[in-house]
């Protein structure tokens, strides 16, 4: 599944969203990438997530691969849009 998402904290992704990005996508079994101007990085990587220095109002494109793959987007879309 793929979902294209707009960062919407006035922070952009930071260290407090991005580890709460991380710890929601760590409760499912499945493989989760953020996708930001063509840098792939696991979800469920705090170091590749704050590697992106993605600001407010980029988009960005979650994919996931698996049973919950509709659950575990749902749930980083409420954190980060």
């Amino acid at each position: 599944m793929k979902k294209e998402i707009t960062i919407q904290n006035t922070s952009g992704l930071h260290a407090s969203i991005a580890s709460k990005l991380v710890q929601a996508a760590s409760r499912y079994s499945v493989d989760v990438q953020l996708i930001y101007e063509d840098k792939v990085v696991d979800a469920k990587s705090i170091l590749g997530l704050m590697s992106l220095a993605i600001p407010s109002g980029e988009n960005v494109v979650l994919v996931a691969e698996g049973d919950d793959a509709e659950k575990v987007i749902a749930e980083i879309e409420k954190i980060i849009g």
